[in-house]
C-alpha cells in the first residue's frame, strides 16, 4: 500500500474527519522521482475543538508514528475545528518552497 493511502486511512480512521487531504509534497523537494518522504495535511475534525495546536499535532504524530519513523521525512500540518475551518473560508496555506538539500547548494551564496 502507498503512503499517502496509509496516511489517508488513519486519519480518517483516528479523526473521523469532516475534511482531510494529504497531499504528496514529495516533488517539491530533493528527492528521487516517484518518492513518498514529504505530505501536507489538511485535518478538520470536530475533536481538535478547544485543543491547542500543539496537543492537535501530537494527537496527528501519535496515529502516524510508524510512517513518521520510516519512509514520512516531513509532515505539514494543519488541523481545524470545524469553526476554525469555516472562519478561514475552507482555505489551508500553500506550503513554501524547498530551499534545502542540493536546490539550496547550487544557489548564490
Amino acid at each position: 500500500m502507498q503512503v499517502q493511502q496509509t496516511i489517508e486511512q488513519k486519519l480518517a480512521q483516528a479523526l473521523s474527519p469532516s475534511h482531510l487531504e494529504v497531499v504528496n509534497e514529495s516533488h517539491m523537494h530533493s528527492v528521487p522521482p516517484n518518492s513518498e518522504t514529504h505530505f501536507k495535511v489538511v485535518a478538520v475534525a470536530d475533536q481538535f475543538s478547544g485543543m491547542r495546536k500543539v496537543a492537535r499535532h501530537q494527537a496527528v504524530y501519535g496515529v502516524l508514528q510508524e510512517e513518521l519513523a520510516g519512509p514520512v521525512h516531513a509532515l505539514a500540518l494543519h488541523t481545524y475545528s470545524p469553526e476554525e475551518w469555516q472562519a478561514r473560508a475552507e482555505q489551508s496555506p500553500d506550503s513554501p518552497d524547498c530551499l534545502g538539500g542540493s536546490k539550496r547548494e547550487g544557489g548564490s551564496q
